[in-house]
């Protein structure tokens, strides 16, 4: 019988778990793991950088709500990891985060690639875990997993020494564990709370935010929404739990985003907020009304409070209490009475919707050279129409632009980086995207600045056969930047924010991509076309006017209690 090491207990507790596919750059601190996966169920997907493979891992568990695997080397493979990490914690994406170090016999020598990494990571994930004996290597992944979607969702870190991978294992004394969780329940008595709060509200709305997608409540959100008639925002990965052409939904809750946002945030008397956060995107609760009843829903009871004081505080999984809510509603039989008492508060809040739409028309039908970035995002919008579409956002403005345009109809659909804001994830999410989906339609829209961190991931993306489209709008600058310096100091100071032009375009093509470059609004759409129809990763770098001013940096500008002037 052949001598089973480390290695091979990592191995087969991965495939036991049912894993696809490790997001991985190889390294001699975990080539122990390499070996013993190879001709195996899982496939290695190796990247050029470790954060593109943490953003890849990060991306998968954002689209299929399961645990995702990253595996990076000793040292500097562990560092180049950590921005994807701290990512995923704050985007709620379960990432078991695999990383080798030095053997234990080694430490403090001076050995290859030594650093002490547990007190790095340890306050960026949910759980740090360091398995010194072989024979409880299953025992501490299944510990990864289960904490990794237990309650909110997270990243978990596992470091395996060298030594540990290399050591002969005793099977005896091996113990294979694999555990399941379900999620917590909520009580009546609260519901009906919440159903006495509908009763008397006027102005209510929901929002469904990221737990609603993690939850895997979509349906339940819809009937809740269609029971009663109330107008219903998402947010985070809850976009598209509910679709923005349903016509009870007026898709994100960003108030700088044209539509009813803003002005029904500020107004409603009731707000519902079922597995979201009360961030800055919310004006850390200041941009609802004082005296508002706020009923706030999550896993996490540290989440609930956060910010504001909270009427109800609800401890529950999203589906489980929509459930127990829509029961209660169907038992008492109210859902027409409410749907009577909103309808004055749903026409209001339409009109606003067109309003605030109206508003923003003239730039998103700007035929001005440069191109204007809004006109940009509205022609990526109405390209992208498929229900099955799946649409990507990386950069600062740029970023800023496609959120205030993209009508999303699907969850899982659309991806940016969220609260951590973290340029870079552009690309590395496209890929995880197509490699989930090989079938339909990927398109990422970036900045020039974010473009440069992972550029190579082009390569990845044609070495792999990942035929992502990927369209630049390229301000020469890092625009946000430039622009909040404008706004704060009166100009914008060259070193730092101007970058000039590249021909990013030419560059894909040198690797083996399609590559094309737009100046014109009108040229915008055949160049998609032209993209999409070459069945290469291919590049659309688009010159976009450099002097156009975003939301985005206006808030940046104001950052810290500066005022633009």
């Amino acid at each position: 019988m052949d001598k089973i090491i480390g290695g091979k207990l990592v191995a087969d507790a991965l495939i036991d778990r049912g894993v696809d596919y490790i997001f991985s750059l190889s390294g001699g601190h975990i080539t122990p793991i390499y070996q013993f996966l190879e001709n195996t169920p899982i496939t290695i997907f190796d990247t050029r950088h470790e954060q593109a493979a943490v953003f890849m891992a990060e991306a998968w568990a954002r689209m299929t709500r399961k645990p995702a695997v990253a595996m990076v080397t000793a040292g500097p493979g562990f560092t180049n990891a950590l921005s994807g990490i701290a990512s995923a914690r704050l985007s709620n994406a379960p990432v078991i985060l695999i990383s080798g170090c030095v053997g234990t016999e080694a430490t403090e020598k001076l050995d290859l690639q030594d650093m002490s990494q547990l007190p790095v990571i340890t306050p960026m994930v949910k759980k740090a875990l360091v398995c010194h004996i072989p024979e409880r290597i299953p025992e501490f992944i299944d510990m990864a997993f289960r904490t990794a979607v237990a309650g909110r969702p997270g990243p978990v870190y596992l470091e395996l020494p060298c030594n540990v991978l290399n050591a002969t294992v005793n099977p005896a004394l091996v113990k294979k564990m694999r555990t399941t969780l379900s999620s917590r329940p909520v009580d009546r008595e609260n519901t009906r709370k919440v159903v006495d709060l509908l009763k008397a509200a006027k102005n209510p709305i929901v929002i469904g935010g990221s737990g609603i997608w993690y939850g895997g409540a979509e349906k339940e959100m819809i009937a809740f929404v269609e029971k009663v008639g109330i107008p219903a925002f998402t947010a985070g990965a809850g976009r598209g739990v509910i679709p923005d052409t349903h016509p009870l939904c007026f898709g994100s809750s960003l108030a700088i985003r044209p539509g009813a946002a803003m002005a029904t945030l500020m107004t409603t008397d009731l707000v519902l907020f079922l597995g979201g956060r009360l961030s800055l995107f919310y004006i850390f609760g200041e941009i609802f009304p004082p005296n508002a009843k706020f009923v706030q829903v999550d896993i996490a009871p540290d989440e609930i409070g956060r910010n504001r004081t909270v009427d109800l505080g609800i401890v529950s999984d999203t589906r489980a209490f929509l459930q127990e809510l829509n029961g209660v509603l169907d038992a008492e039989g109210i859902g027409e009475t409410l749907k009577k008492q909103y309808q004055p508060w749903v026409e209001t809040v339409r009109k606003a919707d067109l309003d605030g739409k109206n508003g923003a028309k003239a730039l998103w039908e700007c035929d001005v050279q440069p191109i204007h970035p809004m006109r940009l995002a509205k022609e990526v919008n109405d390209f992208m129409n498929r229900e099955d579409d799946i649409v990507v956002a990386d950069g600062g403005d740029t970023s800023t632009w496609t959120g205030m345009t993209r009508t999303v109809v699907k969850g899982g659909a659309y991806l940016d980086y969220g609260l951590y804001g973290c340029l870079a994830v552009g690309i590395p999410y496209a890929n995880a995207a197509k490699l989930k989906h090989p079938d339909k339609r990927v398109l990422l829209i970036m900045g020039d600045g974010s473009v440069g961190f992972n550029f190579m991931e082009f390569h990845t993306a044609i070495r792999k056969k990942l035929p992502i489209v990927v369209v630049i709008g390229n301000d020469q600058s890092w625009g946000m930047i430039a622009h909040s310096q404008q706004l704060r100091l009166g100009h914008n100071i060259p070193n730092g924010t101007e970058l000039g032009w590249v021909d990013y375009h030419k560059m894909v093509e040198a690797l083996g991509g399609f590559g094309t470059m737009v100046e014109k609004p009108e040229d915008i759409r055949p160049a998609l076309e032209a993209a999409f129809a070459s069945g290469k990763t291919a590049c659309v770098n688009v010159k976009v006017d450099p002097s156009v001013i975003s939301p985005g940096s206006v808030a940046l500008a104001n950052l810290g209690g500066y005022k633009c002037e």
